[in-house]
């Protein structure tokens, strides 16, 4: 078949153009959004801790998780990290990081999701550490992905993000569910006010 014949079939079977649908789509809405996100956090298997911006953040964190023994973290404020995704040689040397603590961007109240843009140089913190404390901002709250996509802003250095939603978690066709499979097997959502 010439390349003419195969246009000309492609033409006549060709419908009416019609114009896109509208896109301004304003998604699911909440009376109480933040109390939503609490109820879908805990819903997918994370918890919710309050604190105020004057509270010791670090000291919050290790009241949390008693027992970790190595935090990772490249924010300035967080003091007890001893690991630093910014400064490691390399991803694997994050490996046994008991915490990670992550700076959250956007939180979802429909489904629980935190926006984490890459702000550090090796992201295998998201992902190796056995838990993740993601602060997050109460006023940084929305109601539904919709609203969430437009306020996602990239880090031009890395052009990477995630969104995370409480602990890794995998089922088998036997339904034996598996807690931590592929990343953290608890996540700890710190809601600054």
């Amino acid at each position: 078949m010439k390349k003419e014949d195969l246009f000309a079939k492609l033409r006549a079977n060709a419908q009416e153009p019609c114009d896109m649908p509208d896109m301004n789509i304003r998604g699911i809405q909440y009376a109480d959004p933040y109390k939503q996100f609490v109820e879908m956090t805990e819903t997918v298997g994370g918890q919710v801790v309050e604190a105020r911006k004057t509270d010791d953040l670090n000291a919050v964190i290790r009241g949390i998780y008693p027992d970790a023994k190595t935090y990772a973290s490249n924010l300035p404020f967080i003091t007890i990290a001893q690991r630093n995704p910014d400064t490691v040689a390399d991803a694997a040397d994050l490996n046994g990081t008991d915490v990670g603590i992550l700076q959250g961007e956007i939180g979802v109240a429909e489904n629980a999701c935190v926006w984490i843009p890459q702000t550090m140089k090796e992201k295998a913190v998201c992902f190796i550490s056995e838990y993740l404390v993601i602060i997050l901002d109460k006023q940084n709250i929305v109601n539904n992905m919709h609203e969430a996509y437009r306020r996602i802003q990239m880090d031009p250095r890395y052009n990477f993000g995630t969104f995370i939603s409480g602990p890794s978690k995998t089922a088998d066709i036997e339904q034996s569910l598996v807690m931590g499979a592929q990343a953290a097997r608890g996540v700890t959502v710190l809601i600054v006010e």
